[in-house]
């Protein structure tokens, strides 16, 4: 699992370098002072200099809780202040909640607080976690979650079958080792979607829980 900043520059440099799309992209650089190793190090020093109030989630954030996820970009929860703070960041994309941008060639995804949830979670979801040399703002388990399940109805809706996959796998894996309170969440969570997506969202969730369940059953837990 996540341990280092080191990790964290070295999972998304392999997930860069592995990915055959990439492969015949001449712009990709692993030299010297340009490898998203580097990169990211250089980025977590950026934003404890410029004293950025931002969490750390998504898949990164996952690999400090569980094995196995693979990612190629970085994901924050910040305020739009603070990513104005940033003009390091190429923004390639931005809308009311969202924003991506490129730092030395390493894609980022913002989360903005401008939604309530994110604000939420940056405020009430989150862990100071010591790395080497670094301390990292993580998403807590419970955090990851909400934020997993808040986009789960969206991405059933836009029939994004890889990334409702992806996301349902990540759920299992944190419920499965953590046994969070779920229901808790559920309230949590129904507060930010409407009613369908509050009944969507129960029924995925039971799903998981039936599933996670039986593994355990079937493992003897």
């Amino acid at each position: 699992m996540l341990r280092t900043v080191e990790d964290i520059g070295l999972i998304v440099q392999n997930a860069i370098l592995f990915n055959p799309q990439n492969w015949r992209n001449e712009a990709m650089n692993f030299s010297e002072g340009r490898s998203p190793l580097k990169t990211v190090k250089r980025f977590f020093s950026l934003l404890k200099e410029r004293e950025i109030d931002y969490v750390l989630v998504g898949g990164i954030a996952l690999l400090y809780y569980v094995e196995g996820r693979n990612t190629q970009d970085l994901d924050l929860v910040l305020a739009l202040k603070d990513l104005d703070k940033l003009p390091e960041i190429d923004v390639v994309e931005r809308d009311v909640y969202f924003a991506r941008g490129l730092f030395e060639g390493v894609q980022i995804d913002f989360l903005l607080t401008d939604n309530p949830l994110f604000l939420k979670v940056q405020k009430e979801y989150a862990t100071r976690v010591q790395f080497l040399g670094q301390v990292v703002n993580l998403g807590t388990v419970e955090g990851l979650l909400l934020l997993k399940m808040y986009a789960l109805p969206s991405m059933y809706r836009q029939g994004n079958f890889e990334r409702v996959s992806l996301y349902e796998s990540d759920i299992s894996a944190l419920m499965y080792k953590y046994e969070p309170d779920m229901k808790k969440l559920l309230d949590i969570v129904g507060k930010y979607v409407g009613k369908d997506d509050q009944t969507s969202l129960q029924d995925i969730v039971t799903e998981i829980e039936q599933r996670v369940r039986k593994f355990k059953k079937g493992q003897g837990n």
